[in-house]
This record gives C-alpha cells, sequence and structure tokens, in this order.
C-alpha cells in the first residue's frame, strides 16, 4: 500500500463491530488505525492525524460526541471528515451530532456499502488526488489517474517520489507542510528517513517543474517547511 493512501481512523469500543468496520476499509485500500476508546482516539489523533475519522457515538468514559468536539475545536484537526456512528436514530440526536462538527451521520444498523460510499465522498473533497482527480495549480497539472503532470502543456517527468509530493502540495495550495509531515505523509511512520531527504526530494521537484523556463511554484518558509504557491 502506497504511503499516499489515505488513513482512516475507525474509533469503536465492541471488538467486533471494529474489526468489521477495519476490515471492508482494508478492502478498499485504505490505511487503518483503531482505537477503543475515546481517550486512545485522542492520543492517536494528536500522534497520527488521519485523514478521516469514523467514530462510534456511544463509548464508556469518553463519548464519541466528545471526541469530536475536541477533533473540531483544535485548529490542527478541525479540517478532518468525522463520520458519526450512532444506534440513535431520532432527529434531534442526528442535528445534535452535527452541530458539535460532525461531517456526517449514519445510524446503525447501516449498510457497509453506503458506509463506504460515504468515506470515499468526503475524502474525495480532502484528498483529491487520492481518487482519481484532476488537479490543477496556474499552468501545473496533475492527472492522478494517469500518474501524468504537465506544465504549460509540457509533459514534466516525475519519479514517484516527487509525484506523491507534488500531489501533496497541490491538493492544498499555499499550505505550508512541515518536514515532519512530508515524511510522515510520503514515506510513512515505519520508515525512518532522514528530514533532509525531504530538501533533496524538493529539489529534484523544482529541478523538473522549472526545466522549461517556469517560475519557481514552490516556496520554502524558514525553519518550517514548504508551500506551492
Amino acid at each position: 500500500m502506497g504511503h499516499d493512501t489515505p488513513t482512516v481512523m475507525v474509533v469503536e469500543d465492541e471488538p467486533a463491530q471494529r474489526e468489521i468496520l477495519a476490515y471492508n476499509l482494508e478492502a478498499e485500500g485504505y490505511r487503518v488505525s483503531r482505537a477503543e476508546n475515546g481517550e486512545e482516539a485522542m492520543i492517536l489523533v494528536r500522534e497520527a492525524p488521519p485523514d478521516l475519522i469514523v467514530l462510534d457515538w456511544m463509548m464508556p468514559n469518553v463519548s464519541g460526541l466528545e471526541v469530536c468536539r475536541q477533533i473540531k475545536t483544535r485548529p490542527e484537526t478541525r479540517a478532518i471528515p468525522v463520520i458519526m456512528l450512532s444506534a440513535r436514530s431520532e432527529d434531534v440526536d442526528k442535528v445534535r451530532g452535527l452541530e458539535i462538527g460532525a461531517d456526517d451521520y449514519v445510524v446503525k444498523p447501516y449498510s457497509v456499502t453506503e458506509l463506504m460510499a460515504r468515506v470515499r465522498a468526503h475524502l474525495r473533497r480532502v484528498r483529491p488526488a487520492t481518487v482519481g482527480v484532476r488537479l490543477e495549480f496556474e499552468d501545473i497539472v496533475l492527472d492522478a489517474e494517469t500518474h501524468r503532470v504537465t506544465r504549460g502543456g509540457h509533459d514534466i517527468k516525475l519519479g514517484p517520489t516527487e509525484f506523491r509530493l507534488l500531489s501533496t502540495f497541490i491538493e492544498k495550495p499555499g499550505r505550508v507542510w512541515s518536514r515532519e509531515q512530508l515524511l510522515d505523509r510520503i514515506w510513512g511512520r515505519d520508515i525512518y528517513v532522514d528530514s533532509r531527504t525531504v530538501d533533496v526530494h524538493v529539489g529534484r521537484l523544482r529541478k523538473a517543474l522549472t526545466k522549461n523556463g517556469g517560475s519557481d511554484p514552490l516556496r520554502t518558509v524558514r525553519g518550517t517547511g514548504y508551500a506551492l504557491g
């Protein structure tokens, strides 16, 4: 599984439910992290923010509602989509979940097919390059499906790491990525890579993008990292 594969966190205190969800998400091609309660979920979100969270409402101690509230009040995690799962089907509960910041609300028992479709829809919004979408920034066009990049109509030859770097930058132009965030997104946490490796690959990406005389679209933010535009 590529390191640019989206990560979905499953927060569910019922082991069988947690494994069914994880199994179906992995079958869809996602990386899955698991939390069995609200406290563990908050620790994991801080250590390794996922791309999307599937969150059970009813959990002992810290409820899913409280986890969602905490995620949505912190600026660094606010943008992570949260799909709330609940056996409560009353509209008043649904409204409460959405008011606290949940992006979606699915009533148990749910259809796995429908839940996976909702996961895909939310990921398309936050990680467009992972779902075969064509992305553009100024005269740069990245086609995630064909793995082709052009600038001003010229083909740009990129290695797989440079392609993943550009995908990350072009999904959120203007966002400043730290070297640590790029290491985690491109190489993954299970591989030790020196942060200078990021600089080397950004350098290669710059060289490829400016090969035909175009201006450098990448910005170095001193002491922080890099941004596109």
